[in-house]
């Protein structure tokens, strides 16, 4: 049951570290999720240099670290904010029983406080150092994040459509903070990032769906249609994103550009059907792998085609 506290059977089993200085450290470094931080700012830093180029801007070095620290900052007290919410659920999962505030490592104020932190100072600092737009980009994504995807994720498998608009949101951060505005091309990027969360994240669900379970998250639907959802939302978004994704920006020279990026959508269309037809651990995990690898590369074609 939802409502249920966790017993000591429903836990995950985790040996406690000594505590350091240095673990300190790295537990508030795991809070970050650093490494979906690395996708966020890659995806950033492709929104602003395309914004750039778009509204006929120089690329500054200064200006988009400036964007880049502001977004690092405010995901960063996103992901930390999501991890206190979420504290108790992730005790109960073998995927998340590590973390530092699953494991009492850390106190719950102190995340708390230092989440908060971070997402202020990153907001203030994006509308300081880039824009406002930027900054309320930004205090969008976490808020939806945080008070809409976050606690759906309990209540019905349509978080991971939720929690798809936020998610997509960098892109439109780094256009608006190099532009300060946003046209039809900044949203193409949005569509693309939109469309790419999909068969990354029934991948991630499919392969720790125990997990989920045990810990009451419905990231799935539950019996017959578990299959049949996973399905469609794998293969849908990616049949959507071979179009979308060449025929973003007008790339020079475009015959190059649409042959590269049709062959990239190709092999991660591949890896969805192979996931599609084994459903098993195996498949989920090359699917994502392939979508780690699919949107940094299609964003760095249109930074080397545009």
């Amino acid at each position: 049951m939802h409502g249920e506290p966790p017993t000591t059977l429903d836990r995950p089993a985790v040996k406690r570290r000594r505590f350091t200085s240095a673990t300190l450290l790295s537990d508030y470094w795991t809070l970050t999720k650093p490494e979906v931080n690395f996708l966020i700012l890659i995806t950033t830093f492709v929104g602003f240099d395309l914004g750039c180029s778009n509204a006929g801007h120089q690329l500054s070095f200064f200006a988009s670290f400036n964007t880049l620290l502001g977004t690092l900052l405010v995901a960063s007290g996103t992901a930390t904010l999501n991890q206190y919410i979420e504290r108790e659920f992730d005790a109960q999962m073998r995927r998340t029983a590590r973390r530092p505030l699953a494991t009492g490592q850390l106190k719950p104020q102190a995340v708390l406080a230092f989440g908060i932190v971070l997402s202020v100072v990153g907001s203030i600092y994006l509308a300081a150092a880039a824009n406002l737009l930027a900054s309320l980009l930004a205090l969008l994504t976490l808020t939806s994040y945080l008070f809409l995807y976050t606690p759906l994720k309990r209540r019905t498998p349509l978080c991971v459509l939720v929690g798809a608009f936020p998610g997509a949101m960098p892109p439109l951060i780094g256009w608006a903070a190099a532009s300060g505005s946003l046209n039809s091309l900044a949203w193409l990027l949005y569509a693309i990032a939109f469309l790419w969360q999909f068969p990354h994240f029934m991948a991630i669900a499919w392969m720790y769906r125990e997990d989920y379970d045990r810990a009451g998250y419905l990231m799935l639907p539950k019996g017959h249609s578990r299959v049949a959802f996973v399905i469609l939302q794998t293969m849908l978004p990616l049949l959507a994103l071979l179009p979308i994704s060449v025929a973003q920006l007008p790339a020079r020279p475009a015959g190059s550009f649409y042959w590269a990026g049709s062959l990239l959508g190709l092999a991660f269309l591949y890896f969805g059907l192979d996931f599609a037809q084994q459903r098993s651990r195996g498949s989920a995990r090359r699917l994502l792998a392939a979508s780690i690898m699919y949107l940094p590369l299609l964003f760095m074609l249109r930074i080397a085609f545009r």
